[in-house]
């Protein structure tokens, strides 16, 4: 029984340990672009069951509940929180942020489409707009040399001006993404999630079109890590791993009772 105790007492600090590597990596990421924090989830283990409710126990009577003995807890997924980060100025034509649901796509290095809250864009030697790591946004957008200004509208019409010429020219749209179950995509980093059966097949539109939000130019979504909270989580956390911490050492105290008096 002792045994089965610190085995319990264990999981407990597996469980407060997995916590404690989220909250640091929530803090970790509170200046992060377009970061959305994330949260873990925990079930209880298996129960031993000694007796079933409604067992009887004596003529006519019956067990009014279960007599059941838990065997210690597990994580069970992460959880992305998608909250809406506040929007920070950066007076860049090509930082854009999006207010409300939705992702912009990028096509990743290994041919996978990249799904990402993070608008810091830029272009590179060709002219094509890029993520601030070089990858191509989607639906690519070709912008053309000497241009003296950048607009990109709140429904994702990108026009320039090109030096000389008075009237703007349209070169692109920017289109976003959503599924119908945002918290089952996949985080590869760099700020990226990829689709997964969980999340479902992405619904492509254009911004302030079928639910989806609006582009706000010269803005960059900031982390939706809300620091204070996570400080009170780390001290809730450390406080539960201390209390398994002292489960172990109070089991080892009376084996060790037992061994030496009996």
């Amino acid at each position: 029984m002792s045994s089965s105790a610190m085995h319990v007492a264990k999981t407990g600090l597996n469980a407060q340990q997995h916590k404690m590597q989220v909250i640091a990596n929530n803090l970790a990421n509170v200046n992060t672009t377009g970061f959305k924090r994330d949260r873990a989830n925990f079930e209880s283990l298996l129960y031993q069951t000694i007796r079933s409710g409604g067992a009887q126990t004596a003529d006519g009577n019956m067990l009014t509940s279960a007599s059941t003995v838990g065997t210690g807890v597990n994580m069970v997924n992460t959880q992305k929180l998608y909250s809406q980060g506040s929007l920070i100025s950066t007076d860049n034509s090509l930082d854009v942020a999006v207010d409300g649901s939705g992702f912009f796509q990028v096509m990743m290095p290994d041919g996978r489409m990249g799904y990402t809250r993070n608008g810091t864009f830029s272009r590179d030697g060709e002219g094509t707009l890029t993520t601030s790591s070089g990858y191509v946004v989607q639906p690519q957008i070709q912008i053309p040399d000497n241009v003296s200004e950048i607009n990109i509208s709140s429904d994702g019409i990108v026009s320039v001006k090109v030096a000389g010429e008075t009237q703007p020219q349209e070169v692109g749209q920017l289109t976003l993404a959503n599924f119908a179950n945002p918290r089952g995509l996949q985080p590869v980093g760099e700020t990226f999630v990829v689709e997964t059966p969980a999340s479902g097949a992405p619904i492509e539109g254009a911004p302030l079109n079928g639910g989806f939000g609006k582009l706000v130019q010269g803005y960059l979504e900031g982390s939706n890590v809300n620091v204070v909270q996570q400080l009170v989580d780390m001290i809730e956390t450390q406080r539960a791993y201390e209390v398994s911490s002292k489960s172990i050492s109070s089991v080892d105290e009376m084996m060790r009772y037992l061994s030496n008096n009996l």
